[in-house]
């Protein structure tokens, strides 16, 4: 038998004892500030279940979870990845306030292209792409033409998040995500001038111009590792700060549910929210024991059934701890 939480801090008035951070956007939302008190209400409970599907075939694998477990995921997620002659940005806006509507939480990334390039945005050759030295300094200096050229890059995208302000829409919202790994443009980069620096641009940019009130900060991260070529980095040396972050999240793949990475996060989050940005294989219930504080997870798209044994989904979906659509009445 599962208890299931009541969402009992839908307002600014209203204090919420199980809440010990306020979001990070002093003008957030009610919807965004009744998320996030969710979010710290299942807090050492529960776990949310979540499917992410490309934005081409949006609904591809969250139905696949239902096929194979007869639930739905609460957590519904998709990418602004624009790798195609059509921009995403619509039919995500569309599907996001059709999954808001029918009581899911909305998880948004961004495999931006690098902003040297135009769109489409190849994989290996923009997404994984370099930027120089020179060239990342240019970027993350105000009124140089990279720095134009990052900006639009970011309000095209800051359009679309605000038609889901307008409608109500909260939004988990992880940009730049794995900034930790070797393997994006916006990667690799530690200390204050590095990666630090563009998540606090964006952060400006859509907190102070854009005036994007229904985002839930969550700085996502890569699970730590030490293969040649393909590290992923301590997580401190790209985080920006209390100031600029929500929830504290990380990639985990291949199964690598380290618990001192776990912990890592634990003590960087100082309180704060965690979350499994992406997952491949699902967390087993001996993991979700031991790690008991992820608020959510999100399976990456088809690694649900090529990187799953059969009966996982399934066993963990019906697991005490994880929470799905149907066992949830989520309010904002």
């Amino acid at each position: 038998m599962k208890w299931f939480p009541l969402l009992f801090c839908l307002t600014v008035a209203v204090p919420c004892l199980a809440q010990p951070f306020a979001p990070v956007n002093p003008n957030a939302s009610n919807e965004a500030r009744a998320l996030l008190a969710y979010l710290y209400e299942i807090d050492d409970d529960y776990t949310l279940s979540g499917q992410h599907s490309y934005n081409q075939n949006p609904n591809q694998f969250f139905d696949r979870v239902h096929e194979m477990t007869e639930k739905y995921p609460v957590v519904w997620g998709t990418d602004f990845i624009w790798n195609g002659m059509e921009d995403p940005g619509p039919r995500i806006v569309e599907e996001a306030i059709k999954k808001h509507d029918e009581g899911h939480i909305i998880t948004l990334m961004w495999h931006a292209g690098r902003p040297t390039d135009e769109p489409p945005f190849r994989w290996r050759e923009s997404i994984q792409g370099e930027v120089t030295d020179a060239e990342w300094t240019e970027l993350t200096t105000p009124g140089t033409a990279l720095y134009q050229r990052w900006q639009a890059q970011a309000d095209t995208v800051a359009t679309y998040l605000a038609q889901l302000r307008d409608a109500g829409v909260p939004v988990l919202w992880r940009p730049y995500h794995e900034m930790n790994g070797v393997w994006f443009w916006w990667g690799d980069k530690k200390g204050e001038d590095g990666f630090v620096k563009l998540w606090k641009m964006m952060f400006d940019r859509y907190v102070n111009h854009h005036n994007l009130t229904n985002l839930i900060w969550v700085w996502n991260a890569n699970g730590p590792r030490d293969i040649p070529l393909d590290e992923g980095f301590d997580y401190h040396h790209f985080y920006p700060g209390h100031a600029y972050v929500d929830v504290l999240a990380t990639d985990v793949y291949h199964f690598d549910y380290e618990q001192k990475d776990y912990q890592q996060l634990l003590d960087l989050a100082e309180g704060r929210v965690i979350g499994l940005g992406e997952v491949g294989q699902l967390p087993k219930p001996e993991i979700l024991e031991a790690q008991p504080k992820w608020a959510w997870f999100m399976v990456w798209s088809q690694w649900l059934e090529t990187h799953n044994p059969r009966g996982r989904v399934p066993d963990v979906y019906n697991h005490p701890s994880v929470l799905t659509h149907d066992e949830v009445d989520l309010d904002f």
